[in-house]
């Protein structure tokens, strides 16, 4: 009877960490792991062999969610939102513009105004980035939260800086 006794409280309390681990994933902050080289250099990931065997390397990121309340995002923040054409995929990318704001292209004459709803995002490696110049401006419901830190590899944790780039964004 121990014995039974003794799996009860253990299963017990592993689902009740399950279950408040999920309530804090889906409502206060998540992790994500960030491939690709679209925002090297405030994000590395890379390839290495060893032995024969390719070992993908990645940062691994917090994002907090309390943002998404009242879409509080400021330019410059890194953002984690589903991919537009395939929402079971997640990007980071920086933002650039909000709604309601226009933003120029690196050396195109043409301007865009960003919808109501919507906002223009960026990778910080514009030669290797899937982002907003691709797909054009993204529902501000595709966000699923800011990343605010590094957590992994140990040698780069840290606060993630929010930057933007210069000349972007016009005012009408």
């Amino acid at each position: 009877m121990g014995t039974y006794s003794h799996l009860w409280s253990m299963t017990k309390k592993n689902v009740m960490a399950v279950l408040l681990g999920i309530t804090i994933s889906d409502r206060y902050v998540t992790l994500a792991s960030v491939t690709g080289e679209s925002m090297h250099p405030t994000f590395t990931a890379a390839n290495n062999v060893l032995q024969g065997i390719v070992i993908s390397i990645c940062d691994f990121v917090l994002a907090e969610k309390r943002c998404l309340e009242k879409y509080e995002f400021s330019h410059g923040d890194v953002i984690l939102f589903k991919c537009p054409s395939n929402h079971k995929e997640l990007f980071v990318k920086r933002l650039i513009a909000l709604p309601g704001e226009w933003v120029q292209l690196p050396g195109y004459p043409k301007v865009t105004k960003i919808p109501e709803g919507h906002c223009w995002v960026e990778g910080d490696n514009a030669a290797r980035s899937w982002d907003s110049r691709a797909f054009g401006p993204i529902p501000l419901g595709l966000v699923e939260g800011r990343v605010t830190h590094i957590i992994w590899p140990p040698s780069k944790i840290s606060q993630v800086e929010r930057k933007m780039p210069e000349g972007r964004i016009f005012h009408a």
